[in-house]
């Protein structure tokens, strides 16, 4: 027996806004959450722009105890699953075993971990807080929303870089689908900015160096795009089975359908020139959905703003839909607004995806200004009301990650 699954909460912290009102309807303004970077000196660096959440108090998310024990990575965990069962307006039984939680993230507390080793450089072991030893392994974070909410199911953590939230969310859906578990806290969360991390990207030339125009450097699909722009936070989506929520009333946004993934073993750090695998994805979690391409009506993209990234997403996706079904399918595309949170970006996709479906409308790509010859899709150029029952997501990532989520209108 296989169960269907929904999503009724979803939790945000991004750069943009915290809470999933601010943030959607930052979304429909056309903010945008990138500035020069305010956490470090950054003058010796060729990039010198990020997505920083400036308005962030861990203590407004947990209690003091809580604070003192956690870094900025698991903190913006708990308060995104914190957001997520307000919104849904859930409270788990404190020891439930059938609940799970699933986080990915990129690089989980290694920014901490960079911030500490500083101060055994300069004052010895005995400056080193005893933090670390619990903060700097991918799967805090996971641990720390078991520990605050006191699941006992499941606790899962990814470290499967761009498309960590994605996977994520597709690891959850499957366990709750076979009946592993009744529900899960699923998604992504990031805290990457510090010297060294940042400074890691920044070396490979991946990230965008329009440090004089901070509001237009991420730009996805635009021919002046010159590469992401990073950001942190987080975003946890509450996904409990169909009859569940429907027991106890509650707002769905929409189903979780299907969920697919690949690998290109091609290249850590540049995607398959044909993106042959990421289509493979799509075309599997479509599969999951018992969808047809011709049933998408929203292509929700990675658009990363990288000049290779985009261009190759764009030819996976042309052979997705064809020459003739790819006019068709309107793609949108958010990391003009929220920059690339890297493992928590395709939660915050997710979101998009399922209030695209739940509200009607469908939001425009900001910063796509000048059309790339390389990057022919139907891109949406202004924000749109309109139904919308499909959203197919997309993510993309180094080591060759594809990860892609169906989700659909609830039919009863």
């Amino acid at each position: 027996m296989t169960y269907r699954v929904v999503v009724t909460g979803i939790g945000i912290v991004t750069p943009i806004g915290t809470g999933v009102e601010r943030f959607w309807n930052a979304i429909l303004a056309g903010d945008v959450g990138v500035d020069t970077i305010t956490r470090f000196d950054t003058q010796a660096y060729p990039s010198r722009l990020a997505g920083e959440v400036r308005d962030f108090d861990p203590s407004d998310h947990m209690d003091k105890k809580r604070v003192r024990w956690t870094d900025r990575f698991s903190q913006f965990a708990v308060a995104a699953a914190r957001g997520a069962l307000a919104d849904a307006n859930l409270e788990f039984e404190r020891g439930r075993s059938d609940v799970g939680v699933f986080i990915g993230s990129a690089l989980g507390g290694v920014a901490f971990a960079d911030e500490q080793h500083d101060e055994f450089r300069q004052r010895g072991l005995a400056a080193v807080r005893p933090l670390l030893a619990i903060s700097v392994f991918g799967g805090a974070a996971t641990c720390n929303v078991a520990l605050e909410f006191d699941l006992r199911g499941p606790t899962v953590a990814n470290g499967n870089s761009c498309a960590a939230g994605a996977v994520a969310i597709g690891d959850a859906f499957r366990a709750i689908r076979r009946g592993d578990i009744r529900a899960a806290l699923a998604g992504g969360a990031e805290a990457p900015l510090s010297p060294l991390t940042f400074g890691a990207f920044a070396v490979i030339g991946a990230m965008s160096k329009r440090n004089d125009d901070p509001r237009h450097a991420s730009r996805p699909f635009d021919r002046e795009r010159d590469g992401f722009v990073m950001a942190e936070g987080a975003g946890i989506l509450v996904l409990e089975r169909y009859d569940d929520a429907v027991a106890r009333g509650a707002r769905i946004y929409g189903e979780v359908r299907g969920y697919g993934s690949s690998n290109d073993a091609h290249h850590m750090s540049a995607p398959r020139p044909d993106g042959a695998s990421a289509t493979l994805a799509m075309k599997a979690a479509l599969r999951e959905a018992e969808l047809q391409p011709g049933e998408v009506e929203v292509l929700n993209a990675h658009g990363s703003s990288t000049p290779l990234g985009d261009r190759v997403e764009s030819i996976a996706v042309r052979a997705l839909f064809g020459d003739e079904g790819v006019s068709r399918v309107p793609v949108t595309a958010s990391k003009g607004q929220h920059a690339h949170g890297l493992g928590t970006s395709a939660a915050w996709e997710a979101a998009i995806s399922l209030l695209t479906i739940d509200r009607g409308v469908l939001p425009k790509v900001v910063g796509l200004e000048v059309d790339d010859p390389a990057c022919d899709l139907a891109f949406a150029r202004e924000t749109t009301h309109r139904a919308v029952r499909t959203v197919l997501s997309n993510t993309n990532g180094f080591g060759g990650l594809n990860a892609a989520l169906a989700f659909a209108a609830v039919e009863t």
